[in-house]
């Protein structure tokens, strides 16, 4: 038994490709299924190129198990893995997604979940979300409501977290937040100009100028 994991998968990798030339090797994980979010996708295309045959075992997976039990449509379905952290590479992600009417299936860690919720409803509106914590495990809850609602309800958020998002839908419009709020307040403070400010910031949310005006009147 070796270890295979994010941190020395490419180490590894040719020691389990020589192993593979005279013996049958199998990649287990200890929670999900391997490739999904853990490592293993850069083992399958290794051995695909040496032609070594891969005979897949189903397992257990949050994707398509949270996915089941929202509720929401499961014939089309987008899955983004876990979120960047930096705040703009998330928004271009999520903005590349934001007219998409299949539901969407994100992965968050406990620490990253509020500062995720805020981003996701100003790009992509008020939808309907899932949000599944410790799915399978002892302290299993499942949350169902609006993104604006999950905001709220998760302030101190602990465990693994997987969201399932509703996709496009009429009426679903971008969210003034608190973070694009603080946005336009830098804008005012460096001195740049209601016009250039608001359009900027329109451009990048899809928000109306109507509405950035009166949040930038608020500010004054």
């Amino acid at each position: 038994m070796t270890s295979y994991h994010e941190h020395n998968k490419w180490t590894k990798l040719e020691y389990i490709l020589n192993r593979l030339e005279d013996a049958d090797v199998a990649l287990v994980s200890n929670a999900g299924m391997p490739g999904m979010s853990d490592p293993g996708y850069e083992l399958i295309v290794a051995t695909s190129q040496r032609g070594i045959p891969v005979v897949p075992i189903p397992g257990p997976s949050v994707v398509t198990t949270a996915l089941v039990i929202s509720g929401l449509p499961t014939d089309k379905f987008i899955y983004l893995g876990f979120l960047p952290r930096k705040s703009s590479a998330r928004r271009r992600l999520l903005e590349s997604v934001a007219n998409e009417d299949g539901t969407l299936v994100v992965l968050e860690s406990p620490h990253r979940l509020s500062s995720a919720l805020p981003a996701i409803l100003s790009v992509l509106g008020d939808r309907k979300i899932v949000i599944c914590r410790e799915l399978t495990k002892m302290h299993e809850e499942v949350f169902r409501g609006s993104i604006s609602q999950a905001t709220k309800h998760f302030t101190e958020p602990r465990g693994e977290f997987t969201l399932v998002i509703e996709g496009k839908r009429e009426g679903n419009k971008p969210q003034l937040t608190p973070d694009i709020e603080q946005q336009l307040h830098h804008m005012r403070q460096s001195g740049l100009m209601a016009k250039e400010a608001i359009a900027r910031v329109a451009s990048e949310t899809g928000l109306s100028k109507k509405e950035l005006y009166q949040a930038w009147l608020r500010l004054s």
